[in-house]
């Protein structure tokens, strides 16, 4: 039995990264499926180690909190050397950095991850679909149609955009054919094991240095397991029974004092390390493990996986609320670089794990991932020097004592949201800025405008001067937490010019009489409705043989016959003919416009991308 079901965004996979993409696609209200092959969640520790920076994007998602409740920030930890002495290791990478607001890593079960994203993604409104299988897709210029297995029974999703975030042995990226570069070698291994273990406090990560290899015993916040790793040197056993990780901890810890039990998970990792050629085919995308495989050490592939959603996700949003589609290459041009990147430094971590037995275990900028950046891609636009400390695309960094009229806060409550901020600073406050942003107007105390909603009063000249502004400046953040443009010389030209890679486009061709701006940058025509029933003629004459009509609440129509049945269906039961007015409507290729009107009694409102012409895609609000 074959069923046909319509979302804006299919999701395949429902790890961190996919569930990821799912809450930011939720909160902007995009229609989406997730879906995950497996019946149930995994219950793994795996990737354990949660970054800095991910942490700042969980937070804006409204979901760190309950990470942090599951979790244990900069655990401390013991290393004990082959000489048998033990040393306590400062977890905490960054002290007293007001910019930072988590200044070192968590711990916390992948599961357990995984479980909060999925409790904020009810919050929003979605669920994963468990137990459905993506068997094949297909792809044409508007639309994917993929095939799902789900208890024995084919459905067909279609949808405008397919994400696949289904893991290193991705279907999507397979059935892509895109190539996964990159080497496996099978002399380089390693055991992880979530256990049960007597004979050691929960206070602390532990880890043993042996002329065998490393071995760690780490606790799992809010568990009673630990997790255990060992790496395996060519001709090891790498059996993976409680009786061989006992002999490997015995031997590496030089303790018999410590019993291993109860295994719950247990994986062979090998050195599979690997990045795509591509993150984009068509209408199909790849995100983490899909795209980039990388080695436990250093905690970097859960974290890389859930910024690739991050990045990706406001993208899709913005494109389905009327940007080019060009913005969405730029996914590519920014994620695959920082994945190249990782690649190298968790490469370097496992060659000192596995060559000099010596775990690297204090975490840096780079490691945290907080120095990641997009300076070199195609959404960074600012007049400063090369040197300059602060430029676009840099990460967004934190603020604190900043006051409005509700109350002292940081920086970052102020962006929480997922929306573009324009900083306004100086005499730039006068700025006229789009009104699709938000804007926050930064002044002193002392020229405070009482009741300003806008107004950010950064006493200290904080905020200044961790943006590196002297005097006016015009400083554009990014939904993603990035500055995505600046201007010390407070040209609101400038935003304006980067707004429109980013944004809905302009439609043009009608008189200053007919048209008037709405807040998303779209032309507003209102109409009377058609003058005239003529199916075939009027009608067909203002859409396109293929014409995609999205009737909200309702379902999608394919092509102009079907667009005219359902037209007329909805005509018969407002008991009025919608009846357009003379206005000239037609405009170029791939341009939006937004139309309002009554018919019967109630609001229509339409928005319409045109081809030659001729509209070619319609969402209709009835």
């Amino acid at each position: 039995m074959m069923n046909e079901i319509t979302t804006t965004v299919l999701i395949i996979g429902a790890g961190p990264t996919g569930l990821t993409l799912a809450c930011e696609l939720a909160r902007k209200d995009v229609p989406f499926r997730i879906i995950e092959a497996a019946q149930q969640p995994q219950a793994g520790s795996r990737g354990k180690g949660v970054q800095p920076r991910t942490l700042e994007v969980l937070d804006d998602l409204g979901v760190v909190d309950r990470v942090l409740a599951h979790g244990r920030l900069a655990m401390p930890i013991q290393m004990t050397g082959p000489d048998g002495v033990t040393r306590d290791v400062d977890a905490v990478a960054f002290r007293d950095r007001p910019d930072i607001p988590y200044p070192a890593s968590l711990i916390t079960p992948e599961w357990r991850m995984e479980e909060a994203l999925r409790e904020r993604l009810a919050e929003l409104g979605g669920s994963v679909e468990f137990g459905a299988a993506l068997t094949r897709f297909d792809q044409d210029e508007s639309t994917v149609t993929a095939t799902i297995m789900r208890d024995g029974v084919e459905e067909v999703m279609t949808a405008h955009w397919l994400v696949g975030a289904d893991g290193g042995h991705s279907v999507v990226r397979k059935q892509l054919g895109i190539a996964f570069d990159g080497e496996t070698l099978e002399s380089v291994r390693m055991i992880v094991a979530d256990v049960s273990v007597d004979g050691l406090d929960r206070e602390a990560w532990r880890m043993w240095r042996h002329e065998e290899g490393m071995a760690m015993l780490c606790p799992l916040p809010s568990t009673d397991l630990f997790q255990f790793q060992a790496s395996i040197a060519p001709g090891q056993d790498a059996e993976l029974t409680i009786q061989n990780l006992q002999a490997i901890l015995d031997s590496r810890s030089g303790r018999s004092d410590i019993t291993m039990t109860a295994p719950a998970w247990t994986s062979l990792w090998r050195a599979n390390i690997r990045l795509v050629e591509s993150y984009r085919s068509g209408r199909a995308f790849l995100a983490g493990d899909a795209a980039h495989i990388h080695s436990p050490a250093g905690g970097q592939g859960m974290n890389t996986g859930i910024q690739d959603a991050h990045n990706l996700g406001w993208k899709l949003a913005a494109v389905e609320s009327g940007a080019p589609e060009g913005l969405l290459d730029s996914y590519e041009a920014e994620r695959r670089p920082v994945a190249e990147s990782v690649l190298a430094l968790s490469n370097e971590r496992l060659r000192r794990t596995l060559e000099e037995k010596n775990l690297p275990v204090r975490g840096d900028a780079n490691t945290m991932q907080l120095t990641i950046g997009y300076r070199s891609g195609p959404l960074a636009v600012d007049d400063r020097d090369e040197q300059a400390p602060v430029r676009a695309g840099d990460r967004v960094p934190d603020v604190l004592g900043l006051v409005t009229t509700d109350g002292e806060w940081r920086l970052f409550d102020l962006l929480r949201g997922g929306r573009f901020t324009l900083l306004r600073f100086g005499d730039a406050v006068a700025a006229t800025a789009p009104t699709s942003i938000r804007v926050l107007d930064v002044v002193p105390v002392a020229h405070r405008r009482s009741g300003d909603a806008t107004d950010v009063v950064d006493g200290d000249g904080a905020l200044a001067s961790t943006f590196g502004v002297e005097g006016s400046a015009l400083v554009l953040l990014r939904p993603d937490g990035y500055i995505g443009a600046i201007s010390d010389a407070g040209d609101i030209s400038v935003i304006e010019s980067y707004l429109a890679l980013v944004g809905p486009p302009t439609a043009g061709g009608a008189s200053d009489d007919e048209v008037e701006r709405n807040l998303h940058g779209m032309d507003v025509l209102d109409f009377e409705g058609w003058d005239s029933e003529d199916w075939d003629g009027v009608f067909a004459d203002h859409h396109t043989d293929d014409v995609v009509v999205d009737w909200k609440g309702v379902g999608t129509t394919r092509g102009l016959q079907a667009h005219q049945a359902a037209m007329k269906d909805y005509v018969a039961q407002a008991g009025a003919f919608p009846r357009i007015s003379e206005h000239p409507i037609r405009f170029g290729q791939g341009e939006w416009t937004c139309v309002v009107g009554v018919v019967g009694g109630a609001t229509m409102v339409t928005v319409a991308k045109w081809r030659d012409g001729k509209i070619a895609e319609e969402y209709i609000w009835g």
